[in-house]
């Protein structure tokens, strides 16, 4: 889904329940237009997935959520391709070290996952944690982006 300011929210079929009750939350009753296609976030998508690991770079988002979330998603934005932080990293990054669950929390709402790369903060002991579309999923975008060898 995208707005005239950029993507709102990403979505896998299989995970679509739990991303429309966060949308429906922040954006009270929306509809879903169908287009043939949104080249400039779409075709940045698939070259993401065939390979260019930096084709999502810059790219215009308007995920809606809480002044805290969207702190934390812009903070997400700032990791590197190719790097991985911890969520307590992530925490202190935003200036609350004392809120891991919270930072937790928020990038488990992220609405635009893989584009606000939520996918790249890890467990401070260099476990995968948890993400929303899958922790396979997960793990394979981190070896997608050469920073999870295996």
């Amino acid at each position: 889904m995208a707005s005239p300011k950029g993507l709102v929210s990403l979505q896998w079929a299989d995970r679509m329940h739990s991303t429309d009750r966060h949308l429906s939350r922040h954006l009270g009753t929306w509809s879903v237009q169908d287009v043939n296609a949104l080249p400039s976030l779409s075709d940045g998508v698939l070259a993401y997935i065939h390979g260019d690991i930096h084709a999502l770079t810059g790219l215009s988002v308007d995920p809606p959520g809480t002044a805290f979330q969207r702190k934390v998603w812009a903070a997400l934005c700032t990791i590197p391709v190719g790097t991985t932080w911890s969520y307590a990293g992530l925490a202190k990054a935003i200036g609350q070290p004392n809120a891991t669950r919270a930072v937790a929390n928020a990038n488990g709402k992220n609405p635009v996952p893989i584009v606000i790369p939520c996918h790249r903060v890890i467990a401070s002991d260099g476990g995968l944690g948890g993400f929303s579309c899958g922790i396979q999923r997960k793990q394979w975008l981190l070896q997608h982006e050469g920073s999870l060898t295996g």
